[in-house]
Parts: C-alpha cells; structure tokens; sequence
C-alpha cells in the first residue's frame, strides 16, 4: 500500500510475511498464493505491500538461480503484490515448534550473517518495483547479550562496515539503493534505540540505521519522542519501523492479571518482559519467568514482548501498547517530512495467541491480517497521507 506524504513523497505499509514462515522458495510462491494474495482481495486493493521473509535456503535459491528471480517477480506482479522491504531477521526455522533463543543465530560476529544479507540485499534489489529505487532490510540488533564480548563487537563492526560497501556497489551496478536497519530488541546487545546510537556512530554509515520496532520500544519503556529525538540528534537514519503492539498489564500484583498473562506464556516464541522501576529497568527473559514468584517486581506495570494484533486489543485486565505506536507514528510520519518511508505490520505470533483467540484457518487469519492493516491506513489518513491506487 502507497501513501503520499504532504510534502509529496511516497510512504509504504507492507504486512510481515514472517506470520506464514516458509523456509523454500516453492514455500513462498505457496505464501503468495494462499495467504498475500488473499489479504489483498479482502482489502479491495489492486497492489498490496508485503514485507518479504526469506530463510537461508530460499534466499541462496534466488540470489543463484537469476530465473527463480525473475519468476518470482512474475508472481508478485501476477498477484498484485510488491516488496520494498525484507526482515532479515530470523535466518532460518522460524517456523519450528520452538524458536526461542534460536532466532539470534547466527549473528553479526558470524560470517554467516554478513554472507546471508548480502544475498537478501541482491534478491531484494531483482524485485523492487520499477518505479521504486530505495529498499530496507531489518536485522537482528548485533546478538543476543550473553557471549558478546569486545572482539566479537569488533568483528560485528566490521561485517556491517563491509556489508555497507557492497551495498554502495550493489547501487552502482544496479541503481537500486539497498539499506540495513538494527532492529533493537530486548535482551540483545542493542536492546533499545539508546544503545543503538554508539555502535551505528562507530560504524558511521548512512548504509546502516534503525529500524524502529514498536512492541519492542514500548516493552523496553522508551518515551517515544525521547527515543526519535536522540536518534535525530545522533544522526542516525531510521530505515524501516515494524509496526507491533506489545502485552500491557497494569497492575501484575493482581492474581487475576497473572492469570490472564499467564495465557500468553507459551512455548515457541521469547516473550521478554520488562518492568520501570525507581532503580531502572528490570526484566526477564520470557513471560513464564516473570510468573514464576517474586522474579520480577510487580509494583509498576509490566510489558511483554508478545507482538498483539492491532486491531484487537486483549480483553480486561490486560490491554495493549497500541498507543505507544500510534505516537511513534505520528513522529515519523505526522511532521512535516517522513522519518521513515517503509511501513511494515509485523504481527507474527497469531498462531502463539491463546487458544481461543487464534484464527480457524487461513479464511480468519487474512480477516485478521487485513483488519490490521486497515487500521493501520486509517492512522495513516488521520495524519494527513493520502492513500494511493
């Protein structure tokens, strides 16, 4: 979906492909079919955004293989869809019964992960659109915190350094300009946009920023015009935000919020959680550990890392961060120039959500995909873009 910004530039939304994990290629054109396109019919939309994932083997399939490009392309436009963006993230397994500390791997310190966002850069400038010249690939925020010494954070600096050379001749040869954006997350080395600001410095780059994930600011208790205001100051560019909705819960001291949360503590996905107290941050590193006792203080509000669906908040006594990303928006977009001109809604655990609040089918999930996504453009309306065909 294309937006026009008042100062005439165009802004894009795209739906995370990442909510139906495909480690192939033939998995992906299958996505396409069964899932993308469905969305966009429910829209009424004769071209839909997606935010492409792709695991190692689909990746090296196409960045090998330059008519498994092509025909990739053909489908996209066949299906009316279009990809200005790509999550790099998860490398590959994302759809494994559990994920957990494994999405982290491999990480910058490895060779690995230089090697596999180079192909998605490759890929990703075969399928931009032809009117379209800039395109955004998120990643993991360096590594997880443990293990992550000062050698390894020189070899992670130097991977990016690296990367953002081959981007600058990925544009020569291609005219097609490719960035990469640290996604912080908490409990990784980069756990919030603050800490992103000294190592994108040190790699001083304009290859290299942000991406600004909503759920995950909200769930590390960043203001949000503190965190733009120090990132602009800084100078660091914010590629790409995801738009997410964190797990709010007011008053977790109550036996009956820890209930409720407790529906919510599941086995595939890490659901860090976070607390703001008079000392700082506090946090455990998923939902089932801040239940267990007195781990974490509960005086204050907790926040966990469970990306919520937009449009639908849970039930009392729990609610979602959904403000937090209407104010992060309204920064990014609501002035008079965009910080950001990639949009993506990443809402990946649908299938982790409580039993009775899981989609019966693809027929719900693309319900529930295009609710998002509605909601989501009428922010946008509301801040004064103006919808494209």
């Amino acid at each position: 979906m294309r937006f026009r910004h008042p100062d005439g530039s165009t802004v894009h939304l795209a739906y995370c492909t990442n909510v139906h994990p495909a480690e192939t290629l033939d998995g992906v054109l299958a996505q396409l079919r069964d899932h993308c396109e469905p969305v966009r019919r429910r829209l009424g939309r004769d071209r839909l955004g997606i935010g492409l994932w792709l695991a190692k083997d689909a990746a090296h399939a196409l960045v090998t293989d330059p008519s498994a490009l092509r025909g990739l392309r053909c489908e996209l436009e066949r299906r009316g869809l279009e990809v200005v963006t790509l999550n790099g993230f998860p490398y590959e397994g994302f759809g494994a019964e559990e994920v957990k500390y494994r999405v982290y791997k491999p990480d910058w310190a490895d060779p690995e992960r230089l090697e596999h966002t180079t192909a998605l850069a490759r890929v990703l400038a075969g399928l931009l659109p032809d009117d379209v010249a800039d395109g955004s690939i998120s990643t993991l925020p360096l590594a997880w915190r443990t293990a992550y010494d000062e050698q390894r954070a020189e070899t992670a600096r130097t991977a990016l350094r690296t990367l953002a050379e081959r981007l600058d001749a990925l544009q020569e040869l291609t005219g097609r300009s490719i960035r990469v954006a640290l996604e912080p997350e908490p409990g990784c080395v980069v756990e919030t946009t603050r800490d992103a600001i000294a190592p994108l410095t040190a790699i001083a780059h304009d290859r290299v920023g942000i991406c600004v994930d909503t759920c995950h600011l909200a769930t590390s208790f960043e203001d949000p015009h503190t965190a733009l205001d120090d990132l602009t100051r800084a100078g660091v560019p914010v590629v790409k935000s995801q738009l997410s909705a964190a797990l709010h819960a007011e008053q977790p001291h109550l036996p009956e919020v820890r209930e409720a949360l407790a529906a919510f503590a599941e086995p595939r996905f890490l659901h860090q959680t976070r607390t703001s107290t008079a000392a700082g941050l506090r946090g455990t590193d998923d939902l089932d550990e801040a239940l267990a006792g007195d781990t974490l203080p509960d005086g204050a509000p907790w926040r966990a890392h469970f990306h919520v669906p937009l449009h639908a908040s849970p039930t009392a006594p729990l609610t979602s961060t959904l403000p937090v990303l209407k104010s992060v928006l309204t920064r990014l977009v609501g002035g008079p120039h965009p910080l950001t001109r990639h949009l993506e809604v990443e809402t990946y655990t649908w299938q982790a959500l409580p039993p009775e609040l899981r989609p019966r089918g693809r027929g719900q999930l693309a319900d529930g995909i295009a609710a998002e996504l509605s909601l989501a453009r009428d922010l946008l309306t509301d801040l004064g873009l103006k919808e494209l065909p």
